[in-house]
């Protein structure tokens, strides 16, 4: 049980994607805008938008840029558009390729797992050996087409008794109606919502967002 000395839980809106909502987002104090370049997502921004986006959080939140199994020209690219302070990883990338990237780029990379069951943490020991955070998801059904931001929670009780990885961060399915159980039940500092401070797919809400913050907040 979190108690009164924990510092608060560390918070993350990603698919940040308008200066209005960015502005919100920083004004709450949250610790990593994440900005989505996949342009199959509603979430997507090119990489001038992005830049701009980098440039009004530079100081205030550290960027994060979130890629799907990149190659080496994009990652270049998005490296010189946007400076990210880390690298969001949330395709199907090896642990080979995590080190190989944290090598060219010099950026601390971020490696998403999706979870469903037991059997999907067989892969975590692998990914915390070599990437900087680990952000665990829920895993994206068979039929998805995106591999994250499906607004799905997976069971949290999987996690019970797991030695995780210092700065494991949470994703999946979270709002500001379940956040304050997710911390409670995982013991996890750190956050991570998208589709849960969304009128539509894509379209952040201010309001939704100082909602989720604040019951973030209240836990620790």
């Amino acid at each position: 049980m979190a108690s009164a000395i924990d510092p608060p839980a560390r918070i993350k809106i990603c698919g940040l994607s308008t200066r209005e909502t960015l502005d919100a987002a920083l004004a709450l104090g949250v610790d990593w805008i994440g900005l989505v370049h996949f342009p199959r997502s509603p979430r997507h921004v090119d990489f001038a938008s992005a830049a701009a986006l980098s440039s009004q959080a530079r100081g205030r939140a550290e960027r994060v840029v979130l890629l799907v199994d990149p190659d080496d020209v994009l990652l270049s690219r998005a490296v010189e558009a946007i400076d990210p302070d880390l690298i969001q990883l949330h395709g199907r990338e090896s642990p080979e390729r995590v080190t190989a990237i944290r090598a060219s780029t010099g950026r601390p990379v971020m490696k998403a797992l999706g979870l469903a069951t037991t059997a999907d943490l067989a892969a975590l020991p692998a990914y915390a050996a070599v990437a900087d955070r680990i952000l665990l998801d829920a895993k994206a059904p068979p039929d998805a087409a995106l591999p994250g931001g499906n607004g799905r929670s997976f069971d949290w009780t999987i996690l019970a008794g797991l030695d995780l990885p210092s700065g494991t961060m949470l994703s999946g399915g979270l709002d500001a109606g379940n956040v304050a159980e997710a911390l409670a039940r995982t013991q996890l500092g750190a956050v991570d919502v998208s589709s849960g401070v969304e009128t539509a797919p894509g379209v952040k809400d201010p309001g939704k967002i100082a909602a989720f913050v604040a019951a973030a907040r209240a836990t620790r």
